[in-house]
């Protein structure tokens, strides 16, 4: 009874994170596009929307995707902050490879972007899930 309580409780974080991450995604790719739009440098555009969205992610999924977590407030900031500046450099580096190894086209950078965060977003939720925000 026990395991079926744990994998109902795993799918619920599983889908408030998707909604969550969802949400944190149009954050993040609305702020790039506009960074962008301005003229700013690619690889800057695309550490400050991450800023964007991983502020945002932060709050969302302490008030509500990882409610039963037994560490205090600091320890989660903490552990959060090590595990995005952990991901920032994962995010940033396979966004600037997938520009440099895809073929220029008109959704280039979109699909870089798609690539970067579908490899942060699972890192982030096992290590969220794991560490930072741990019942």
């Amino acid at each position: 009874m026990a395991e079926v309580s744990t994998r109902h409780g795993l799918v619920q974080q599983l889908v408030r994170f998707v909604l969550v991450g969802g949400f944190c995604a149009l954050v993040d790719f609305g702020t790039y596009w506009l960074l962008l739009q301005t003229g700013l440098w690619v690889h800057a555009a695309k550490a400050l929307s991450f800023v964007a969205g991983t502020t945002t992610a932060y709050f969302l999924n302490r008030r509500f995707t990882f409610t039963g977590a037994r560490t205090g407030a600091a320890t989660q900031v903490g552990g959060f902050a090590l595990l995005y500046t952990t991901t920032f450099f994962v995010n940033v580096g396979a966004n600037a490879l997938m520009l440099t190894l895809l073929p220029e086209f008109p959704l280039e950078y979109a699909v870089a972007w798609a690539v970067a965060q579908g490899l942060a977003t699972a890192i982030n939720f096992v290590m969220l899930r794991t560490v930072v925000f741990r019942a």
